[in-house]
């Protein structure tokens, strides 16, 4: 009889140095409970052996063990399976958001126990995305920190980027057309929050919850980099949604263009340039994760 197992996607950064020991508790506790860890960092021989039926046929999840990077990846690369994250990378929004610890042995116990989640999954030009997109000043930072990056993205890699962003960056008009609006809105900056997670804590849309179908939008029409500081103060202090010139709504379908390519990024890698079809698959996702409290 053929034992259940595991399949786990390392990111070969990710899982090295004291992070490496939280992997091979990881594996440990699944041995002990008589489940089979395999391990790929070549995504390719990985990609092979789950296109195997057969091989699929004890799969219990596909595991990420790293950023959301990594996270992103495996959602796109086999969707419809179950997943699970170990939270290893710089950034691990989603595992923050759904109370994952940096534990090995907790992650293999939400496996053993059953313990699921079913979320909603953004896409952006038929990719998804598990946490939000955007479109405008900070996805321009996006692309210039991959652009220039070499080997594994640090926080402060971000700040040449910030300051090129603030001294070029021409904030072009988006037109944003949602749902079955015949006319247009018009921005400058473009939120799309699936999940309330975004790096720094910053809540451009702390009333998103990644189970109603939709996703929530924030335009922020002005723009100009002394704009964009202003738009980030009430952001921060949580009073952006008040002002007269920022419109938060949701939407489940989103169809953005541009007279000029406007940078997008979703989950913090880059995403192309506009123009762009956003929609939400409902309930697309299920993840191995501690279960929602009441508040």
């Amino acid at each position: 009889m053929k034992r259940p197992w595991v399949a786990i996607q390392r990111n070969p950064t990710s899982g090295t140095g004291k992070r490496a020991g939280l992997l091979l508790e990881f594996i440990r506790e699944l041995k002990r409970h008589d489940i089979t860890p395999r391990m790929f960092a070549n995504r390719q021989k990985m990609q092979a052996r789950l296109d195997d039926s057969s091989a699929r046929e004890h799969l219990i999840c596909v595991v990420a063990a790293g950023g959301d990077g990594t996270v992103g990846d495996v959602i796109n690369r086999y969707p419809g399976l179950p997943i699970a994250v170990l939270p290893l990378g710089t950034e691990n929004l989603l595992a923050k958001y759904l109370k994952i610890q940096p534990s090995g042995k907790q992650v293999a116990d939400l496996i053993v126990s059953g313990s699921q989640r079913k979320l909603d999954v953004g896409q952006l030009n038929g990719r998804s995305f598990t946490l939000m997109a955007s479109c405008g000043f900070d996805a321009n930072v996006v692309h210039l920190t991959h652009t220039n990056r070499r080997g594994h993205i640090r926080k402060w890699h971000y700040i040449p980027p910030i300051w090129n962003s603030i001294l070029k960056y021409e904030h072009p008009p988006l037109r944003i057309f949602v749902d079955d609006e015949p006319q247009p809105r018009v921005a400058r900056l473009l939120m799309a929050v699936n999940l309330p997670a975004y790096a720094m804590g910053i809540p451009f849309a702390p009333q998103a919850t990644g189970n109603d179908g939709r996703l929530d939008l924030c335009l922020f029409e002005q723009g100009s980099t002394f704009q964009m500081m202003k738009y980030l103060g009430h952001v921060i202090a949580g009073r952006h949604q008040t002002l007269p010139d920022v419109t938060c709504l949701r939407a489940s379908r989103v169809r953005i263009e541009a007279d000029v390519a406007v940078p997008w990024q979703m989950d913090g890698d880059p995403a192309g340039f506009t123009p762009v079809d956003l929609r939400v698959l409902s309930a697309a996702v299920e993840v191995f994760a501690p279960q929602p409290t009441n508040k």
